[in-house]
């Protein structure tokens, strides 16, 4: 027998190949024809909505006892066979169902299912908030393709409408949040906020509108108590940090300098007193005894006090940092300021990719400034010349007076580049 329990042993293999069971093709063994008349079902939120309840209490709640069955096919997902085709449109037209006040899927049975089976829900959708000049049909069409499919819009131009909504038949997919407020665009700076109310929709998350779990196990209501629970500890650990004495029991120092007095400032993260001055501090109170210890600590204490009241000298006694460099070159180190806002955009308009015409019209201003200037050498060097010939008391002469003895205007010169 063991060595027939052996050999057996030797023969399994994890590499076996698993061949599939074929289900027998004979008449009896598929229900597809009982199907036909059924509806399936997925509850969205299957922790707070327990199956073997569900299976009870819908039949009782369509009013069709006794001429459905209800089947449970997981913890999710469920059936519901129908004795007549009637009962079955009835259900299917009362619009999306709850059970324990939590919305769930329903759809006829395919044999075929595609992939977003399951996926949709009808919804009536209150929309309101609507500009005065959006009430028409393309329009509300238009924002209810916000939230679904829009199959149904209830709205006659030609009637009055006496409530303050419109509501429009959408398939909304369940994927998706529900969406309460929607900002819309009107043009020329113009814009509305539109507001969405669903019908029959009862409990759903009320943080991220999503109609699959509660709001005490939202990702978003999760990740933010974490978020917080970590807020938390790190303020705790760092009050205990400032709890924790920096001056240990046996420290010469201990009762000599207070706590504030010593440690890390929060203000600038660098100590408040080097740790070298504190060694001094204790090799100066221990360096004697009896009266003198004494004599020693009050110095200390009245030295301390007189340093913390100059920032300077706290710096550069206690803390033992060097003083700022004062220089009097106010560009010493000068660099740019890059700003991206308005300052870019004045700096773009000068860039000759952007702007060339900017570029063209700088180079003509530059050439005329020139022109100026050779003017202006030409006209100085025949003034010399003349001043030569004149007397010794006649007056300088300008591009903008007469000459001293003369009515005649003095002539400037053009140059022809």
């Amino acid at each position: 027998m063991y060595v027939a329990m052996d050999r057996a042993m030797v023969a399994l293999t994890l590499d076996e190949e698993d061949v599939p069971f074929r289900m027998p093709e004979v008449p009896g063994v598929s229900s597809a024809e009982e199907n036909a008349l059924s509806l399936m079902g997925r509850a969205l939120n299957p922790k707070c909505q327990n199956m073997p309840g569900l299976i009870r209490t819908m039949p009782r709640k369509w009013k069709k006892e006794g001429r459905v069955r209800g089947i449970a096919l997981s913890q999710e997902r469920f059936q519901f066979i129908f004795q007549s085709e009637h009962d079955l449109i009835d259900v299917l037209e009362k619009g999306v169902q709850t059970f324990n006040e939590w919305a769930m899927v329903l759809e006829r049975w395919v044999e075929n299912p595609p992939e977003d089976y399951l996926q949709y829900i009808p919804l009536w959708v209150r929309i309101s908030h609507i500009p005065v000049n959006y009430y028409t049909i393309p329009a509300l069409s238009a924002l209810g393709d916000i939230v679904g499919k829009v199959k149904v819009v209830a709205f006659d131009p030609s009637q009055p409408v006496t409530q303050p909504y419109i509501r429009v038949y959408v398939i909304f997919n369940v994927a998706y949040p529900l969406r309460m407020l929607k900002l819309i665009d009107l043009g020329e700076r113009k814009s509305a906020t539109i507001h969405f109310n669903y019908e029959n929709i009862q409990k759903r998350c009320f943080t991220c509108q999503r109609l699959n779990h509660e709001k005490r196990i939202c990702p978003l209501e999760v990740r933010q108590r974490h978020e917080e629970a970590q807020l938390r500890r790190n303020r705790i650990i760092a009050e205990k940090k400032r709890m924790e004495p920096v001056l240990a029991p046996d420290d010469p120092l201990r009762g000599v300098l207070e706590e504030s007095q010593v440690g890390v400032n929060p203000l600038t993260g660098r100590p408040k007193i080097a740790t070298v001055v504190l060694e001094e501090m204790e090799k100066y109170i221990v360096s004697d005894t009896g009266e003198d210890i004494a004599l020693n600590i009050e110095k200390i204490k009245k030295t301390v006090r007189e340093v913390e009241a100059d920032p300077i000298t706290q710096k550069t006694v206690l803390s033992l940092e060097p003083l700022p460099v004062v220089t009097a070159d106010l560009n010493r180190g000068k660099g740019l300021v890059f700003d991206y806002g308005e300052r870019e955009l004045d700096r773009r308009n000068l860039d000759l990719n952007v702007n060339p015409e900017k570029l063209l019209s700088a180079s003509m201003r530059a050439m005329r400034c020139e022109n100026v200037s050779n003017v202006m050498v030409i006209r100085n060097s025949e003034t010399s010349r003349r001043d030569v010939n004149q007397p010794s008391g006649s007056l300088a002469i300008c591009s903008t007076v007469f000459k001293h003895g003369s009515s005649e205007p003095f002539k400037s010169v053009t140059v022809s580049r």
